[in-house]
């Protein structure tokens, strides 16, 4: 293949991935976000609720992450991850149907499968065209569409509200605005080539298996990580809603976020070539304590932009470095190692926004949530410290960071 076709169709299957996290993240899962102030406004929905609806959609999520580490055949995962993108668009229509919980719930849970299609299964095909066409393996480009995602999410939900439309037209809209996503999202990705018999391939050449310390301490300080995101990106425009002086600013506060998301996780590709995977891991969760605990300390409002920022700015490249290690560790099958660490990322996505909905609820306020999930990603900072200090494979890991070279 031409060195400029070869170019072109990278920045095909690139996209294809961006369009994909726009769907199954930024519409499927994290519309609810902006639309949640919205949807208590005009139905019977409380702060438990809301709290309850999220965590099931992080159930899902877990589910889709136990099927990514599951099946080992690259077809099967390409034939999971397309009817994810359907999937995506059928839920999000679903919730305008109904104002039955239990229906909401069943609708929220397959979203979050869904959006595991776009996280790992995708995550995993890109990496294999990726590294089976010689190009270079980070996902820095594709985790971007999540951030993109908050941002249409964010904007498509404040211009709707001036236009006066309803939580159930809204949710129209965003189905509407899925099934354009899915056709590209569909299209720009090809289906796995078949290997030739006899071929070496990179995939091979560097795999480098985990120690079993590494795991452990890994899964842990991951489990922190994904307890300190959930909560900001299920509550953060409801906890700006509620503050006086920054009423109407939570939709745009959320788009902020979004767009210091997405160029941010290609920075962190950048940061880890000097200091490591790890070392980037470290100091971005170290930045992400700030950006959550900034709104318990003051209703100030830039104050509260800056906590976006520095939110948006972390959150998304701890995912894109996570993942990016379980390809350099698992390249042949870097869904497997994906999905085990993503069951750890969302074991605290089910427990943390259940937990934070209920506090506020008793307590009014979103403060204790706020100051619990930033003591949590304390904890997984100092665990990766540690973990870089004692574990070979750690140690590897930074090597062949540092090490990156362009194709």
């Amino acid at each position: 293949m031409a060195a400029a076709t070869l170019g072109s169709q990278r920045f095909k299957v690139l996209l294809a991935g961006v369009f994909s996290q726009i769907l199954c993240v930024g519409i499927a899962r994290f519309a609810y976000t902006p639309l949640l102030p919205v949807m208590q406004q005009q139905t019977w929905m409380g702060d438990a609720d809301g709290g309850w609806l999220a965590a099931l959609n992080y159930a899902g999520y877990m589910l889709g992450a136990v099927l990514a580490a599951s099946i080992r055949s690259v077809y099967i995962k390409d034939t999971l991850f397309r009817c994810g993108l359907v999937l995506a668009v059928l839920t999000t229509a679903g919730m305008a149907l109904t104002e039955h919980f239990w229906l909401w719930a069943g609708l929220r849970f397959l979203a979050g499968l869904s959006s595991s299609a776009s996280m790992l299964l995708a995550s995993g095909l890109i990496l294999h065209w990726l590294l089976q066409h010689r190009q270079r393996g980070e996902l820095g480009i594709h985790f971007a569409g999540v951030g993109l995602g908050m941002i249409v999410a964010a904007v498509a939900v404040e211009m709707m509200l001036q236009l006066s439309f309803s939580w159930q037209t809204q949710w129209w809209g965003f189905s509407l605005l899925g099934a354009a996503l899915l056709v590209p999202a569909w299209r720009w990705l090809p289906r796995p080539e078949k290997p030739v018999v006899g071929a070496n391939t990179a995939n091979t050449q560097t795999a480098m298996p985990p120690t079993r310390t590494f795991m452990r301490w890994m899964l842990a300080a991951y489990f922190c990580a994904g307890y300190g995101y959930v909560i900001s990106a299920t509550f953060l425009v409801a906890i700006v809603e509620r503050e006086p002086l920054l009423a109407g600013m939570g939709n745009w506060t959320f788009a902020l976020a979004g767009l210091a998301a997405a160029p941010a996780v290609m920075l962190w590709d950048l940061v880890a070539r000097r200091v490591g995977y790890l070392g980037a891991l470290i100091i971005a969760m170290g930045i992400q304590v700030v950006g959550i605990v900034l709104p318990a300390i003051t209703a100030n409002a830039a104050i509260v932009l800056l906590s976006a920022v520095l939110y948006g700015g972390t959150f998304l490249g701890c995912v894109s470095l996570v993942l990016t290690m379980a390809g350099r560790l698992y390249p042949a099958s870097p869904a497997r190692l994906m999905g085990q660490m993503t069951l750890a990322y969302g074991a605290a996505q089910i427990c943390a926004p259940a937990l934070t909905g209920m506090l506020a609820e008793a307590s009014g306020h979103y403060g204790v949530g706020l100051w619990l999930a930033g003591g949590f990603v304390t904890l997984g900072a100092v665990l990766l410290a540690c973990l870089r200090r004692v574990d070979q494979t750690a140690q590897r890991l930074d090597a062949a960071a540092k090490a990156t070279v362009y194709a």
